[in-house]
């Protein structure tokens, strides 16, 4: 997806403003559909689909919503490593979700449950790059739930660390 058709869907996406200029929830939007290997399946509670009920998504589609990145140490990794990727709240946004808890899927079936609330509480990600590359599925990716476990005491601990589901193939809005 080029910057052009990602300015045409957010806007698309934000027409749920009302001619006194209050806004409004958006009507239910169709997302683009991928042109590349779809690496994400959403479904579930979602208002916003482009194959069915579901919300596909290939690598360019994600990154088209906007990314960031942080630095943290892992259990997973020596050293610190910096992980980019789409904040969790921004892709749980743009498919219009509405549950409290996501199931992420890997792609060996194992499976994360993880509270929605967590995403802006910690700035969770859902990465794509580590260090600046992306991450072949040899070594968690191409997808990753990370957390910036340095930024809280409560991070470092197996509750989150299990949370924080590699290889992420789909994800279940409940």
């Amino acid at each position: 997806m080029n910057r052009w058709t990602r300015r045409s869907f957010m806007s698309t996406a934000a027409l749920g403003a009302s001619a006194t200029g209050l806004l409004r929830p958006a009507r239910a939007a169709e997302l683009p559909k991928p042109t590349e290997t779809v690496i994400l399946t959403i479904s579930g509670k979602i208002s916003v689909f482009n194959d069915g009920d579901r919300a596909r998504f290939d690598r360019p589609m994600l990154e088209a919503l906007g990314t960031t990145s942080f630095r943290t140490q892992t259990p997973w990794y020596e050293q610190p490593v910096t992980f980019e990727g789409v904040p969790m709240t921004r892709l749980l946004a743009a498919v219009g979700a509405s549950g409290t808890t996501l199931q992420a899927y890997a792609l060996n079936d194992y499976v994360s449950e993880i509270p929605i609330e967590d995403f802006a509480r910690y700035g969770t990600l859902l990465a794509l790059k580590r260090d600046g590359a992306y991450m072949p599925v040899r070594d968690k990716g191409p997808l990753f739930i990370v957390y910036p476990y340095d930024t809280d005491p409560e991070l470092r601990s197996q509750r989150f660390y299990g949370r924080s589901a590699w290889q992420v193939a789909r994800l279940v809005v409940r």
